[in-house]
């Protein structure tokens, strides 16, 4: 049985989040307080107790979400003795996931990987102003569909793949009009469904270029170790171990596009059969069986899930 662990990305995140992992584990308690430690704020009150508009800041998810993934990571390997370079054959994460990934693997410190997601947090809500940007999910289409769908709205304007999430479900993201266009064209092309989506900035596209150059910058300036086990990027969905390529792919990632659906069929070409979701939400071990129906996907969050977990592996 060959196992990868992967992270969720925005959107997962829910007021109570991680709070009865605190209660009951030491280890869990510890990476909260890292992390409130790193960033100079309270988070896990704002993870445990709310209020949700706060949490679902895009500065406060991103670092919150990932504090839930180490948080169960942490805990795996006090309570179930994970070894991740033993057990694990590839770590992957979605968008921001893929920092809970990487600091799961060891490349990045926890309190570096929360300081670099506050700042892609504000980087990208700072780089486009509120309203002039969109995101679209396109239900029921393939890529090949989507691509055409946005080449067509676009009209001079910003219209990218922001998201291939497999099981006929592609994001688009870019200026407000041109993704307005888009939810009508993908109707008429087919689409089952076109949904503008409740986001606060057009991530995972063109109009993320300052966020990009943000992170250049701030990933210039932190240690960047090899990851234990190798990473499936987002944007290359090939496994990577190099820390410069790393550095240059979280870079790319800001403005490109996440391509879930193919980096879940590498690993599942590599082997992988047991596909676990680490942190809050089921969204990424729902799509298992869409994309690699012949693996298992199980999410783990909470104390019961870790036990769940240990039994599997006893």
């Amino acid at each position: 049985m060959s196992k990868a662990f992967v992270f969720p990305g925005q959107g997962s995140q829910a007021v109570g989040m991680g709070r009865d992992l605190a209660d009951a584990f030491p280890a869990a308690r510890a990476v909260f307080a890292e992390v409130d430690e790193a960033l100079g704020q309270k988070l896990s009150a704002l993870m445990f107790e709310g209020p949700a508009e706060e949490l679902t800041l895009t500065a406060n998810a991103q670092p919150a979400l990932m504090a839930h993934s180490m948080a169960v990571l942490r805990v795996l390997e006090t309570e179930a003795g994970l070894d991740l370079a033993r057990d694990v054959a590839f770590v992957a994460g979605h968008s921001l996931g893929e920092y809970s990934a990487l600091a799961a693997a060891g490349t990045f410190s926890l309190a570096d990987t929360a300081r670099l997601l506050r700042l892609r947090g504000e980087a990208m809500q700072a780089a486009v102003p509120v309203g002039q940007g969109a995101m679209a999910a396109l239900l029921g289409v393939e890529m090949d569909v989507a691509q055409d769908v946005a080449s067509e709205a676009a009209q001079g304007q910003v219209c990218q793949v922001a998201n291939d999430n497999g099981g006929g479900q592609v994001v688009l993201s870019g200026a407000r009009e041109a993704i307005e266009r888009a939810a009508e064209i993908a109707k008429a092309k087919g689409a089952r469904r076109a949904l503008l989506l409740p986001v606060s900035a057009p991530f995972h596209c063109a109009m993320m270029e300052p966020a990009a150059q943000a992170m250049a910058q701030a990933l210039g300036e932190v240690q960047i170790n090899a990851p234990r086990v190798p990473l499936v990027t987002n944007v290359t969905a090939a496994p990577e171990k190099d820390p410069a390529a790393i550095r240059e792919n979280l870079v790319r990632q800001v403005t490109g596009t996440v391509r879930w659906r193919e980096c879940m069929a590498c690993m599942a070409q590599s082997g992988v059969d047991s596909f676990y979701e680490l942190g809050a939400g089921k969204v990424l071990s729902g799509l298992v069986k869409r994309i690699a129906p012949e693996a298992s996907g199980q999410a783990i969050g909470t104390p019961a899930d870790i036990a769940v977990y240990q039994s599997a592996s006893a």
